[in-house]
C-alpha cells in the first residue's frame, strides 16, 4: 500500500464523477466531482484526464484561505470572485488547495507512449494533472475541466488534511 502507516487511497470514477477516500477498504469519504470535458486520455495537450494509477506527488497551498487563486502552482495573492472572472473569462479557475499528480504505469500515465512516430508525452505530473478547488458555481457530477479533477473547495480543503504525499489514486471508468 505505500510507505506510510496509514492506508488511504482513493478511487476516482469517470462514469460516475465521483471521488471516494478510502482507509483499506473502509469507505471513509465520497465527493462528487468534475474531470475532463474531452474525456479520458494522457497525451500532452491532449486536455483528458488520465487513466490509471498515481500518487499525490505534492500538496500545495496548505492554510490558503478559500478561494485563493493558484497561476502556476504560485498563490498569486488574488482571491477568486465573479468580477475576476470577469477581467480573465479565458482563466482555468485552480483555487484553494492542489493535489498534484505523478503517474506510476510507465508508457500509460509515466513518461513517454513508445510506438509512435514521435515519443508522446503521456506524464501525468508533466501535464501537470491536479485535484483542485473550483468557483462554487462550476457543476460538480459532470466532465467540465481541462484534464484535472475539479473539486468543491471545502472537499479539497478536507481532502488535502486527511491525505499525505504519497497516497495511491486510481482513475477509472467505472
Amino acid at each position: 500500500m505505500g510507505q506510510h502507516e496509514n492506508n488511504m487511497n482513493i478511487q476516482i470514477s469517470i462514469s460516475h464523477q465521483t471521488l471516494t477516500l478510502f482507509d483499506n477498504d473502509t469507505q471513509l469519504k465520497h465527493y462528487s466531482i468534475s474531470t475532463a470535458k474531452n474525456g479520458l486520455g494522457e497525451n500532452m495537450d491532449s486536455e483528458c484526464t488520465p487513466y490509471g494509477s498515481h500518487i499525490i506527488s505534492e500538496k500545495i497551498g496548505s492554510g490558503a484561505e478559500v478561494n485563493s487563486v493558484f497561476v502556476g502552482r504560485v498563490a498569486t495573492g488574488e482571491i477568486y470572485q465573479s468580477a475576476l472572472r470577469e477581467l480573465h473569462p479565458q482563466r482555468d479557475w485552480i483555487l484553494t488547495r492542489i493535489l498534484w499528480l505523478s503517474g506510476t504505469e510507465e508508457g500509460r500515465n509515466k513518461g513517454h507512449k513508445d510506438g509512435r512516430e514521435e515519443n508522446v508525452s503521456v506524464d501525468s505530473h508533466d501535464r501537470y494533472i491536479y485535484l483542485h478547488g473550483t468557483p462554487e458555481d462550476i457543476a460538480m457530477g459532470q466532465p467540465g475541466s481541462r484534464g484535472c479533477i475539479r473539486m468543491r473547495n471545502k472537499d479539497i480543503i478536507e481532502l488535502f488534511d486527511l491525505i499525505e504525499v504519497g497516497t495511491e489514486l486510481v482513475i477509472n471508468d467505472d
